[in-house]
């Protein structure tokens, strides 16, 4: 018989409860139930599962000062993705249903694409077996899980239905010392195998076809921005979107014909550029950081949904910045890049 004890978790949002079993997250005790709350990273980085712990104690587990501080924790705030419930629990948060009925799975996946698109950035295309499907929804991410366990989270760039014939579309930048991006771009062939799981995150399109939406890419944050605009512009193509991507340079603009080709047939996109170090003489878009050109732009952002993507200091920045300008919170979506757990 096992020892272990499982603690009851009760959301008193929509008054449901289940069990989270020792040494299990209320994160994954709730994906086991198939209940969705807001989450990113998974390992106690970005801050998106940051909720008030009503009852009940936790092991708070580990985590940045960036996601949750000293007061926060003072105010009863835990991270849901690192707490591990001591007792039963008491939370108060809402459920997303949109993703209820996606099933997180682990998959074994071919290359079938690496197309070097910029010095640091490779476009890498994975073809899932043939007779199997892969349900996700645009702007969610996968686990590349290495050999040894440890895994490597990117954002998946194209639609579901493009995705069964073009295969799963990842953006890779290399990273110092990355040992999985260093594969990419000097290991990795054609027709290798590897082996993801997902989808995860909460990270997805929760916008009302009339709200105009303001989307603030850096760098590869662009993937799954990538998404959420071709599912908006798909489902409503006269969807208002303003995106600002932010890079280092000209080539980091990786995709910039493409989004130009897609203004050229949808004449609610607007795209402005923004490089941050190095630019030519007849540069006509933006410079400095990308949240700097998005203020220029806008006196007051109270009107739009916003939907960020990129490092966590870009992102924050974004935030802090655009709280100033009438943010509404409630109505600002983040994907914030850092690393996934480090083991199955």
């Amino acid at each position: 018989m096992s020892n272990l004890v499982a603690h009851q978790i009760t959301n008193i949002r929509n008054n449901t409860s289940f069990q989270c079993e020792e040494g299990e997250s209320v994160i994954d005790a709730a994906l086991r139930e198939h209940r969705i709350y807001p989450y990113g990273c998974r390992n106690g980085s970005c801050g998106a599962c940051k909720t008030e712990l009503l009852s009940g104690k936790v092991d708070y587990g580990n985590y940045t000062e960036h996601a949750l501080n000293e007061g926060e924790k003072r105010q009863g705030l835990v991270l849901l993705c690192q707490a591990h419930p001591l007792s039963d629990i008491k939370i108060d948060v809402g459920e997303l249903r949109s993703a209820t009925d996606i099933r997180i799975k682990t998959m074994p996946c071919r290359i079938v694409r690496l197309d070097p698109v910029a010095q640091d950035v490779m476009l890498v295309s994975l073809a899932l077996p043939k007779g199997q499907n892969f349900n996700y929804l645009p702007g969610q991410y996968i686990d590349i899980v290495l050999r040894d366990g440890q895994r490597r989270s990117f954002s998946l760039a194209n639609l579901p239905n493009e995705a069964v014939e073009a295969g799963l579309e990842l953006h890779v930048r290399r990273v110092s010392d990355g040992r999985f991006t260093s594969h990419v771009f000097d290991g990795l062939r054609l027709r290798d195998l590897l082996r993801f799981e997902g989808p995860f995150g909460t990270y997805f399109l929760k916008s009302d076809p009339d709200t105009r939406l303001l989307m603030i890419a850096g760098g590869t944050g662009f993937s799954p921005i990538k998404a959420l605009i071709k599912q908006a512009l798909n489902k409503h193509p006269e969807t208002r979107i303003h995106l600002f991507w932010g890079a280092r340079n000209e080539q980091d603009l990786y995709m910039d014909d493409w989004l130009r080709n897609l203004q050229q047939t949808h004449s609610g996109l607007d795209y402005t550029p923004v490089l941050s170090d190095q630019w030519p003489d007849n540069w006509q878009g933006e410079t400095g950081f990308v949240h700097e050109a998005v203020c220029r732009h806008y006196n007051s952002v109270s009107e739009f949904d916003i939907y960020t993507s990129g490092p966590p200091i870009m992102v924050d920045s974004v935030r802090s910045s655009l709280l100033e300008r009438g943010l509404n919170p409630d109505r600002f979506y983040f994907d914030s890049f850092e690393f996934a757990p480090q083991s199955t």
